[in-house]
């Protein structure tokens, strides 16, 4: 799992160059620890379903018997690797065949993270294939010398054009917001790494193998 990083505050994105130093420099978040539900196997599914900040997107029956939530940051080499090798076959033979309703949830590690997931929202309904892009092509933006560059070669595949990419990273709004939904996950959930599960309120830390998929979700489809 891939852990947050807390330090101290610093509010906002507050324009391109003194946010995305990036890598280097912690989200400021103030994210607490809290003992109780870190250790807690389940929540409550009012709590959990609230409405966040930035609306979920859904993918699957809103009826299906199983509910996932995923809270991932798009720095999270377990994430990518779960969207990569795991989520094709969560999405084709649980999702599409209506067995499960899923939603990923921003858990941004650091500021490149946040970065990334408010490109991703501001994409509009390109929202998931932006993720989904992002995730494929991480170790060339994430893990280089200028990452800022390499996410504005990366988004520009989407047709996301310089001046659309300036705006949304300068975005204080939604940059607060993604805080906010990461914030909450923090404080009553207690997640503190990436990528966390919720599985009708049961909580998994960790990646899903692809070869434990049908295990882990077996006992809430008998």
């Amino acid at each position: 799992m891939s852990r947050f990083r807390s330090s101290a505050t610093r509010r906002g994105l507050l324009g391109l160059g003194a946010a995305l130093a990036l890598a280097a420099t912690p989200l400021a978040a103030q994210a607490q620890k809290a003992a109780g539900p870190e250790a807690a196997a389940k929540v409550p599914l009012d709590q959990l379903m609230a409405e966040p900040p930035l609306p979920d997107v859904w993918l699957g029956d809103p009826k299906a018997p199983v509910t996932i939530v995923e809270y991932a940051s798009m720095t999270c080499g377990h994430c990518a690797r779960f969207t990569t090798d795991v989520f094709p076959t969560l999405k084709s033979k649980y999702i599409d065949t209506g067995k499960v309703r899923f939603a990923l949830r921003e858990f941004p590690l650091d500021p490149l993270a946040a970065g990334a997931a408010m490109l991703a929202r501001c994409s509009g309904d390109k929202r998931e294939a932006v993720v989904e892009l992002l995730f494929q092509q991480q170790k060339n933006w994430a893990f280089v010398n200028n990452p800022l560059q390499a996410l504005r070669d990366t988004v520009k595949q989407t047709g996301m054009g310089s001046a659309a990419f300036d705006a949304c990273l300068n975005d204080q709004a939604m940059f607060d917001k993604i805080n906010q939904i990461r914030d909450t996950a923090a404080q009553k959930f207690g997640i503190s790494a990436t990528p966390t599960f919720f599985i009708n309120g049961d909580k998994k830390s960790g990646e899903i193998p692809a070869e434990e998929l049908d295990a882990v979700l077996a006992p809430y489809l008998k």
